[in-house]
């Protein structure tokens, strides 16, 4: 039965003559699950919100979608609320209490349901999240991972027939990612829920998803099983197959005169088979091991946290519990942990937004806190926050990147030179008269990243930088971060997004109970790890243990082919 039929939809934005979804045809199965992916800006998210007009931006549109064989703008908003449920790529814009208890009951108190009947779908819910433990917090006091989760439990308190989610897991840890969309399969496989779902992060996804769904510039280029989606993508070239699943990615690199003989490799389980049958006769490689002090001594010290302590409330838990680390100039450092660990605490502290309450947070030698917000940021550092749309003051994209030139004391012509190089370099020329909020989630974080790099910093703070970007861009990113750090700037990054750390980082440490536990290379970090490591290492492990990126598995396969 088809729960969703799309044909010939068109629409664009007002005032914009581009169309942001053109002749899109569609059929999506009760009870199916839909990955849809592309370049940020390809039209993902505009799709998604078509499907519960509620939510639908404000366009024209041309074409028609039925719900249950119904048209779907005939569709009440209280069968909307109860049945499609929607979580929202970024979880501040949907939730609307102050505590978490009360977020969760909130839909069903909408609905008008009974207290007893409430009580025992938000204690279900609760349970089934692992949400028991910050039931009675106030949401202010949340990390973003936390909300996220918060959002699809409330949802799924409704017990919608179809659950539409928009880049659910780009806040979230690798550990609670995987359990998140592992949650997320079994409310598909066990309820019959109908997932509709866009991701870049597909590793974990895919392997659950009957169908993915390629968009490029408003347009579906290919709508099959993901293997099969995946051949086209690699066939035709395509920017979007750097966002495949390590896996693919290794088997289509090595075996370059064959990729057509058998299925591409989907999971690290039939990648790693698919080593085994073909490199297995090589010795295993020791474990490398990590290198506790990377500090070299005749390096200056850009930041320093020496013995901080910090909490939100005099009476309240710390949330940063003598933390010291230091990171030399001109080093490029990532910080994973889980969430909730005080990882963007720690980051709020270096940019002089909060005091510890013992201990010294140091940038070159000066503390943050007692620096004048002007010779802040506009000397030498620069900050990528969490939430990119905090950095938008303007009515476009383009009257944002010049406002931060604004104290620059340059001249309109060098102004207008360093926005147009940038602005070349994070693809935002169609975006410039935009308003920032109109962008994607992908987009937003690139217009935020050009609008900190005008300042040129000398040291660079980010916050999930690759949050909502697809892995064309991410690539981009990460040689331009890296060509930063070679010319001298220091860059700290906090990311749950390990692949990109293992590729790009030069030092990461492990952030667990408001410290760091561990640190060392990026290559002798992730070697051998469990979980907060790279797929490739996963699938290639028991043949090379430092082998975390797909591009050096790629080297050692083919390599060992050379013997």
């Amino acid at each position: 039965m088809e729960i969703y039929r799309i044909q010939g939809l068109s629409f664009a934005f007002p005032g914009q003559e581009k169309k942001a979804l053109s002749s899109i045809n569609l059929t999506i199965s009760s009870g199916e699950f839909v990955t849809v992916i592309g370049k940020s800006g390809s039209g993902k998210s505009t799709l998604l919100r078509q499907l519960k007009p509620v939510l639908a931006p404000h366009g024209t549109r041309s074409g028609f979608i039925e719900y249950n064989g119904k048209p779907l703008g005939e569709v009440g908003h209280r069968t909307q609320a109860a049945e499609i449920g929607f979580v929202l790529q970024h979880p501040d814009n949907s939730i609307v209490t102050d505590k978490v208890w009360h977020e969760l009951a909130f839909g069903l108190e909408s609905l008008g349901l009974n207290v007893g009947t409430i009580r025992l779908r938000v204690a279900e819910m609760a349970s089934f999240f692992g949400i028991q433990t910050w039931f009675h917090r106030s949401v202010t006091e949340l990390s973003g991972g936390q909300k996220q989760l918060l959002a699809l439990a409330s949802v799924m308190a409704m017990h919608p027939s179809v659950l539409i989610l928009d880049e659910p897991t780009s806040q979230l840890d690798p550990i609670a990612a995987a359990d998140f969309l592992a949650t997320v399969g079994k409310i598909n496989r066990e309820l019959g829920t109908t997932v509709i779902m866009t991701e870049h992060r597909l590793e974990e996804v895919l392997p659950l998803s009957d169908r993915l769904v390629v968009m490029d510039d408003g347009c579906i280029i290919a709508d099959d099983t993901p293997q099969i989606s995946g051949r086209k993508l690699h066939e035709l070239g395509h920017p979007m197959y750097a966002s495949m699943p390590a896996p693919m990615r290794i088997y289509t690199s090595v075996e370059t005169g064959a990729i057509f003989s058998q299925q591409l490799p989907l999971t690290v389980k039939e990648g790693r088979q698919w080593l085994l049958n073909h490199f297995s006769n090589g010795a295993v490689e020791p474990a490398m091991e990590i290198e506790e002090d990377l500090v070299a001594a005749d390096r200056p010290i850009a930041i320093e946290f020496r013995d901080v302590w910090f909490k939100y409330e005099k009476t309240g838990p710390d949330i940063i519990k003598d933390l010291s680390i230091r990171v030399p100039k001109g080093e490029f450092h990532c910080i994973v942990g889980g969430n909730g660990t005080g990882k963007s605490t720690a980051l709020s502290l270096l940019a002089g937004i909060v005091r510890p309450y013992r201990g010294k947070v140091l940038l070159e030698g000066r503390q943050p806190s007692s620096m004048k917000t002007s010779d802040l940021f506009r000397k030498f550092l620069g900050v990528l926050p969490q939430n990119p749309q905090a950095l938008f003051v303007k009515k476009t994209v383009e009257l944002d990147l010049y406002d931060i030139l604004s104290d620059s004391g340059l001249s309109h012509e060098q102004q207008k030179l360093k926005v147009q190089d940038v602005t070349v370099f994070a693809e935002l020329e169609p975006l410039l008269a935009k308003h920032p909020y109109d962008l994607s989630g992908g987009e937003q974080q690139r217009a935020a990243l050009a609008k900190v790099l005008l300042l040129e910093p000398s040291i660079l703070i980010l916050d999930e930088p690759t949050k909502g970007l697809d892995g064309f861009f991410k690539e981009k990113l990460g040689l331009f971060l890296q060509k930063l750090n070679a010319q001298g700037v220091t860059i700290l990054m906090v990311s749950h997004d390990v692949e990109f750390c293992a590729k790009y980082g030069e030092v990461c440490s492990m952030f667990f109970d408001g410290a760091v536990v561990s640190s060392g290379s990026a290559e002798s970090f992730f070697s051998g790890n469990s979980f907060y490591t790279t797929s490739a290492n996963r699938m290639a492990r028991h043949l090379w243990r430092d082998a975390v990126t797909v591009e050096g598995v790629v080297q050692r396969c083919l390599n060992s082919r050379k013997m």
